[in-house]
């Protein structure tokens, strides 16, 4: 538990499931104030709001989508019209679609990117302006991935989506360090979310993932959220910039682990 997140207010995006509802989870463990937003599972997001409150904190449920102007300020508005304020901005919300590069269509370059990239920025925009504007010690936290540096062939766009997440954490936690806001990434692995449920479910793609890991298992959404809580906290109070590589050892090049090259 970190006392200091009591009472604080998070808006988590992509909270109806997988990280996004374990990190709810967490925040409310946390004693925090969440809004969790949804795109399309309701029922999900409703989920995530009760567990939240069985941990001890409080929780709303929005539908928006994040990749836009309105959506974002939706949130915003959200958190202050039902808890006053604004502390920590999560921004998980993201997606991923496979395809040989040369064969992908326009439309899903740019239905990721929206997300990945895109939706990211307007985030971090909305809380930066906020906290700039009340002379609050804001918090932003952005889900990148290992493959904002692991190139990982046939997702160009969510690689290339992530590596630019990698980027902008970087300047704008430059950027904003004067003003006491800080800004930091998370970069999974091999986590076991709902996203990985059919590949998983296979034993042979579970174990071939399993050996890409030197821990030699699949991460967890809470331990995920882990993170996320530690970075959100004053125990983290001199952290800005970073990756949090929550991973297994995912980007420690384990094709070499025992020896190998």
């Amino acid at each position: 538990m970190y006392k200091d997140l009591q009472e604080k207010v998070a808006v988590i995006t992509g909270g109806s499931k997988g990280i996004g509802s374990a990190i709810a989870k967490r925040f409310g463990q946390e004693k925090m104030k969440v809004v969790i937003n949804y795109n399309s599972d309701p029922d999900g997001a409703q989920k995530a709001a009760d567990e939240v409150i069985n941990a001890g904190g409080e929780a709303v449920t929005v539908q928006a989508n994040i990749a836009t102007e309105a959506g974002v300020n939706q949130l915003l508005e959200t958190a202050l019209e039902k808890f006053g304020d604004l502390d920590v901005w999560v921004n998980n919300a993201g997606m991923e679609i496979k395809s040989p590069t040369h064969e992908v269509p326009l439309e899903d370059w740019n239905k990721v990117t929206a997300i990945d990239q895109t939706g990211v920025f307007l985030g971090s925009r909305t809380a930066l302006a906020y906290f700039k504007k009340n002379h609050k010690k804001g918090n932003i936290i952005n889900m990148s991935s290992v493959h904002e540096q692991i190139p990982w062939p046939t997702f160009a766009s969510y690689a290339a989506a992530k590596g630019s997440v990698k980027l902008f954490t970087q300047t704008i936690a430059m950027e904003y360090a004067k003003d006491n806001i800080r800004v930091n990434a998370i970069g999974p692995g091999a986590i076991n979310t709902p996203i990985n449920a059919e590949k998983f479910a296979d034993k042979e793609q579970y174990d071939q993932t399993v050996s890409m890991v030197p821990m030699d298992r699949i991460g967890k959404p809470e331990e995920v959220a882990a993170g996320a809580a530690w970075l959100a906290s004053d125990e983290s109070s001199y952290v800005t910039g970073i990756t949090l590589f929550i991973d297994g050892g995912m980007t420690l090049y384990p094709a070499f682990k025992d020896g190998q090259g």
